[in-house]
Parts: structure tokens; C-alpha cells; sequence
């Protein structure tokens, strides 16, 4: 099982964001959950599922690995989450696969995100 030691720190470019970054270029909050582990992942896959041009790549008991591709020119962003059932945390980092910047399109995710499984988790 991936511990949230398995999420890779961002890079130094700014199209990425992670509960484990200290800087505030890229650091953000995580997710608490409330719930038994198991159902709040299930929570966080729906919450994915509704959202547009989503493909979940890996899957283990406490990570996710998504892909997420932009609409119009099929750029790639890598997102994956990890489960801490210890602190009920839930760790995410969310990075473009190319390109420097990307006009903030990973933290607005994210914090789409945190809206669709706030209240459910």
C-alpha cells in the first residue's frame, strides 16, 4: 500500500499542487474524512466520476491515480490521492504532465473537488 510518501514533491514550475508542499505556490489543504476509509474513497470516485474526461488509473486500498485531460488541447494531468485512515487525511497532489504553468487549473480542480465531497466524507 502507498503511504502519502509515495505522492513525488512538485516540481519547481507552477502547474502543480500537493498537501505535502510547504511553499505557497503549491501547497493546499487537505481532505478530511469522517467515514470508514473505504467509504469515503468511494465518495471521492464519485465525486470524480461526474467530472469530465476523467480516467482512474491505478487503484489500492488507501490511493487513486487519475488522469485528467483538458478539453480542447488533450493536455494530461496526473492526479492521485492518498487515504491516511491514522488522521482520517486525505493527501492529493494534482501536476501537469508538460508545460510550465497552467493558469491555476490544478488548485481549481482540487478545491472543485473538495466542494463535491465536503459534506459527504
Amino acid at each position: 500500500m502507498k503511504g502519502s510518501a509515495a505522492l513525488a514533491p512538485c516540481p519547481s514550475s507552477p502547474n502543480c499542487v500537493s498537501t505535502l508542499a510547504t511553499d505557497d505556490g503549491h501547497a493546499i489543504a487537505p481532505f478530511r474524512y469522517r467515514k470508514a476509509r473505504a467509504e469515503a474513497k468511494e465518495v471521492l470516485k464519485d465525486a470524480i466520476r461526474s467530472m469530465p474526461r476523467t480516467k482512474l488509473v491505478e487503484e489500492e486500498d488507501a490511493y487513486l491515480h487519475y488522469e485528467f485531460t483538458s478539453l480542447l488541447l488533450r493536455f494530461v494531468d496526473d492526479v492521485e490521492f492518498v487515504l491516511d485512515d491514522e488522521t482520517k487525511t486525505i493527501h492529493f497532489r494534482s501536476a501537469s504532465r508538460t508545460g510550465y504553468g497552467d493558469f491555476g487549473v490544478n488548485r481549481q480542480r482540487m478545491e472543485e473537488i473538495r466542494r463535491l465531497v465536503a459534506v459527504k466524507v
